[in-house]
């Protein structure tokens, strides 16, 4: 199953280019839903003999996330329509759409996804993975409604659409994890089915409330009542996206949901409440308003909603036979419903119009195309020898001779099915019949591969209708799961009440059609004061109101007020979390394990108070970085050399960046607020410390098990092979964390060249150009005849030189480098590690720029930073990997022992590898930082100063002539 679900995700991948070659690549790619489809008639006789199948791929087992497939009856049947009608869509439309149009790659690849997704839904056996296809079914019927991104209305029905159905798949999810953790429920979709009178047993209002917000997602799927409203606005979208989605597949996941829990909870009474009146409800309302259209795929839109109001009462009712007149309405739904929605497309393309007002004797200018439209309406009414009647008449079948709610049932359901009949009437004249005082329309011939899928899908609505036998075999095992009269499709029952209330309908339902013909014009307009649609735009509005408020009171650009919102929350909730949880344990406070310490805390703390008291920003800069280095010592003091040595580089590193961007901010802060503000900031920066310390304070006297870092040092060492346990739990416990924390720098990285660079128009950036010395560069620079100690060193202006600094820099820069490689190399066992190493190669590159100047920097290292990082993301996830082609798992480290001349012994952990590409993409990293800060800048003020020059000498020249 999932080399099939495969080919559609590489169809769906493949169809841009595919596309390119015109759109009879819908024939191409049609090819895959119909190997599907064979693919799954060829399982016809196991299924038909009882058989089962299924398939277990585990997948995220600690979420219970699997991609398990079950392939019984009601999942066959599905995906059969899925593949079927996904397969004659497609090929209706290489020549619905026109050859020059627009998005034809993008509209095909979504398509195709789309067509996967559903399959995927209604054959997987895990709820979580049916929800994860839920979902994707909905992202990408969002972008198929709105294909036609120009539109306003495609935009706003596609936003509508997936808002609505988002928040009901929200509610689903909630449900869906609510029965797989209560006791005895289960998140395989069969075994929870099988487990349905337990649960309701035994944890009754907790299973039905669960249940609830399932059939809340269902029905927002399924656009019933209050949901309705969606669907007929997603008739923006191309039409063929209609006959698939909105007829055959997406809105048939919401009935499938029901369908396949039925078994198991129809028992419930909330569950009866919220099917029978949401689907009768709208059965009334969606037949009412199909008769009052003149837009002929509204008409079937309406027509849609109320079928499936219909749809849903009957699977859901509880009963085997109302669940087989459920389903097999289904079937029959597909294939008449899809047909019309294509014969409309087939009615529009010829036309030009879809107004039933305009139109008048198209039938007899494309007739294949009325007669499609005709048979599948004779099976939407219920006519004789149909699949649509079948159903009806075993639905009828099954509740007139029972209980007052069965009796009320039928006859809204009687009600409803004249409104059919109406509106099926109103859309076969308004589209095909020759009016009285209209000149005949023009049309233009359609072509086959139009007329074909159209003709095809009415013939098997007929086809159905007259072997209901083989239907029944079909569907009847899964009905007979429920207790009770399994219920009967026949072709022809004979002569009894059901065949003559659907007598009645035929007919109440003609003599309906006739009479509001006179009044189209008043139903059209008439409208309810308070509707769906309604209430939804007033919330979105009263939500863009509150949102926008909302907004403007927190997102006021402000940093300062940013963090100050933050504080306070913090501030308020400490105490209310400590006051509502309670306080078991006081530990006792020790201020201090010896006076050293005490001496540098508050050494570290002076320093705090000056960078924040301090004007100028150099000076807070040079507190703020004793500040960390002092941070640095108290980590050395309590014995954590690693975290030390980590905090020293990284503070070093820090302290250069904000030196390196000071030379293009004033020498000074921006004027100090008030004093009644300042003083507000000084008691919140007082709460908010002690509120954090407090918190850790009492933190260390809750807990109540042994800490976790007491197993760091035997596990570290077990399987990491590594004594320190700071670097083997960066290398090896929490490698997946460092992996994604890679990924993070290297995006810091580009996103600081980005705002650096972006006087580049070209989006090139030249590794080389700082070694191109301009011939302007060379006549400013004094040529020196000193010693050249670096390689950039005469291009600097002499009064830029040290002549110390560069003496040092050249004696200590390889000695850097060696040791940030010891750090590298030795950091399994010892402090330091690839972080470490990466940081002091940086500031070696750092100090070298300082000495040299940006030419220098170049000459250093004339290597692109972004190619380092991406190399050191390569390297870690070669790394990462290489355990798989051993038979072990991601990450796992290995360890390696062989002897080298003059070392003697040597013990190698696997996890080197990983630490060296942190390595290298730190040093990546570390030289974006120089390069644009520094480098860049550089370059920038010298262009600034060159463009003031030039300026300056014109007007000099000016005022001279």
């Amino acid at each position: 199953m999932l080399f099939v679900l495969a080919l559609f995700v590489l169809g769906g991948l493949c169809a841009p280019r595919i596309m390119r070659a015109g759109r009879l690549g819908f024939l191409i790619l049609a090819a895959i839903p119909l190997a599907a489809f064979v693919w799954l008639a060829s399982y016809g006789p196991q299924v038909l003999r009882g058989s089962v199948v299924e398939e277990k791929i585990p997948w995220i087992n600690q979420l219970h996330l699997n991609l398990d497939v079950r392939i019984d009856h009601l999942s066959w049947v599905l995906a059969l329509i899925v593949t079927g009608v996904g397969g004659l869509v497609l090929i209706y439309c290489a020549r619905y759409f026109a050859p020059n149009a627009q998005g034809l790659g993008r509209f095909a690849g979504v398509f195709v996804a789309f067509s996967g997704a559903m399959l995927g839904l209604v054959t997987t056996d895990n709820t979580l993975a049916l929800y994860t296809y839920w979902e994707l079914t909905t992202v990408f019927s969002y972008l198929l409604i709105g294909h036609n991104y120009t539109s306003s209305a495609s935009r706003r029905a596609a936003g509508q659409a997936i808002i609505v159905t988002t928040a009901g798949g929200l509610a689903m999810l909630t449900g869906i994890i609510l029965l797989g953790h209560i006791p005895g429920g289960s998140y395989q979709l069969s075994e929870l089915v099988a487990q349905g009178p337990y649960l309701i047993h035994t944890h009754g209002i907790y299973t039905a409330t669960a249940v609830v917000l399932v059939l809340i997602g269902a029905l927002s799927k399924s656009a019933l009542i209050p949901f309705h409203f969606w669907l007929p606005a997603a008739m923006a979208a191309p039409t063929p996206v209609s006959a698939y989605l909105h007829a055959a597949a997406m809105v048939k996941a919401g009935v499938y949901l029901i369908a396949r829990l039925a078994p198991g909870f129809s028992q419930l009474p909330q569950w009866r409440y919220v099917v029978i009146t949401a689907g009768l409800g709208t059965l009334i309302v969606g037949g009412f308003r199909a008769m009052k259209q003149f837009d002929l795929k509204l008409v079937l839109a309406f027509g849609t909603v109320s079928q499936l109001g219909l749809i849903i009462v009957l699977v859901g009712y509880g009963t085997p036979a109302t669940l087989l007149a459920g389903l097999a309405l289904l079937v029959a739904h597909a294939l008449f419903k899809s047909t019309l929605f294509l014969s409309v497309g087939s009615v529009d393309w010829s036309t030009g119009t879809r107004d039933l007002r305009e139109l008048s004797g198209v039938g007899r200018q494309c007739t294949s195309v009325a007669i499609g439209a005709g048979l599948a309406g004779a099976s939407m009414m219920g006519l004789p020898f149909t699949a649509g009647f079948v159903a009806k008449e075993a639905a009828l079948e099954g509740l007139v001779h029972s209980t007052p709610l069965d009796t009320f049932t039928w006859i809204v359901i009687a009600l409803g099915s004249a409104f059919t009949v109406a509106y099926t009437a109103r859309f076969w004249w308004g589209a095909f019949a020759t009016k009285p005082g209209l000149t005949p329309t023009e049309t233009k011939h359609a072509s086959y591969l139009m007329t074909f899928p159209i003709l095809v899908l009415a013939t098997l609505g007929i086809v159905v209708g007259l072997n209901a036998s083989v239907l029944e075999k079909v569907l009847l095992p899964y009905t007979s799961t429920l207790a009770g009269n399994p219920g009967h499709l026949a072709v022809f029952a004979g002569f009894h009440l059901p065949f003559a209330i659907t007598c009645v309908i035929i007919t109440a339902g003609v003599g309906l059609f006739v009479v509001t013909r006179r009044f189209a014009v008043r139903m059209h307009d008439f409208d309810v004061p308070v509707s769906a649609d309604g209430i939804y735009r007033w919330l979105v509005t009263e939500l863009e109101t509150v949102s926008g408020w909302a907004t403007a009171l927190t997102q006021r650009g402000s940093l300062p007020a940013y963090i100050g919102m933050i504080m306070m929350f913090i501030v308020a909730t400490v105490p209310l979390s400590l006051w509502w949880g309670g306080i078991e344990n006081l530990p006792q406070i020790r201020l201090w394990d010896s006076l050293p310490q005490a001496g540098v805390a508050v050494v570290t703390m002076v320093a705090a108070i000056v960078a924040a008291w301090s004007r100028r920003r150099l000076k807070a800069i040079m507190f703020i970085g004793v500040s960390g280095y002092g941070v640095a010592l108290i980590y050395e003091l309590y014995g954590a050399p690693d975290l030390a040595l980590t905090q020293v580089l990284v503070e070093t590193m820090t302290l250069v960046v904000f030196i390196l961007v000071l030379r293009r901010l004033p020498v000074h802060f921006s004027a100090r607020p008030v004093v009644a503000v300042q003083r507000i900031r000084i008691g919140l920066a007082v709460a908010m410390g002690v509120a954090m310390s407090a918190m850790a304070w009492l933190a260390a006297g809750a807990r109540s098990v042994a800490p976790i870092s007491e197993l760091f040092h035997d596990e570290a060492y077990a399987y990491g092979y590594g004594k320190n346990i700071v670097n083997v739990t960066l290398v090896d416990i929490r490698s997946w964390d460092t992996l994604g924390e890679m990924s993070v720098l290297v995006a810091c990285g580009i996103g600081i060249s980005s705002l650096l660079f972006i006087r580049d128009r070209s989006g090139r950036v030249d590794r080389f150009r700082n070694l191109i010395i301009p011939d302007g560069v060379k006549a400013r620079r004094s040529q020196s005849n000193n010693r050249v100690w670096l390689a950039a060193s005469r291009l600097q202006d002499p009064a830029d030189r040290s002549v110390i600094v560069e003496v040092g820099t050249r004696l200590i820069f390889h000695a850097i480098l060696i040791v940030s490689l010891f750090y590298l190399f030795s950091g399994h066992n010892l402090p330091g590690g690839g972080f470490a190493g990466g940081l002091l190669a940086g500031i070696a590159l750092v100090l070298r720029y300082i000495a040299g100047g940006r030419y220098e920097l170049g000459a250093t290292i004339p290597l692109h930073p972004g190619h380092l990082m991406g190399a050191g993301m390569v390297i870690a996830a070669i790394a990462a990997l290489a355990p798989l082609a051993a038979g072990g798992t991601i990450l796992q480290t290995a360890s390696i022992e062989f002897v080298m001349p003059m070392f003697g012994q040597v013990k190698l952990a696997t996890a080197l590898f990983f630490d060296i590409g942190v390595y290298v993409a730190v040093v990546g990293l570390s030289l974006d930082i120089v390069r644009s800060l520094g480098a860049e800048i550089d370059r920038h003020t010298e262009q600034d100063t060159e463009s003031d020059t030039n300026q300056v000498s014109q007007l000099v020249a000016e005022v001279a002539r």
